[in-house]
């Protein structure tokens, strides 16, 4: 099973986080949510928001391709990167991970907070 190297975020993971058994052909959403990373998905991880963004350090090559519709909601995402992924949509294959879930969203207030 891939590892998921989460780097620190003040407020979801302040020492950052080493996820060991990540479930291939899960969504790194939903592996985080799993271990405990309150990642905001204020859509319900139905690809029309982009508060679950994530910028994949490395291994974005194992990850599925962005279809047009996660790619046109990453255009409205914060800190938008070249290797950035909405975290509902990329799904885990088998290679190791490393990921940053930016600062901030477009979301005015968090869910759950």
């Amino acid at each position: 099973m891939p590892r998921i190297i989460v780097l620190p975020h003040v407020d979801l993971c302040p020492e950052g986080a080493v996820i060991e058994d990540a479930e291939s052909g899960k969504s790194i959403c939903d592996v985080l949510l799993e271990n405990h990373i309150e990642i905001e998905h204020a859509c319900e991880m139905s690809c029309a928001c982009t508060t679950c963004h994530v910028v994949v350090r490395e291994g974005m090559g194992s990850l599925n391709e962005a279809d047009e519709l996660e790619e046109d909601m990453l255009d409205k995402a914060w800190g938008l990167e070249a290797n950035s992924r909405l975290s509902c949509q990329a799904i885990v294959s088998d290679e190791d991970l490393v990921v940053e879930i930016p600062r901030y969203t477009i979301n005015l207030a968090r869910e759950n907070h």
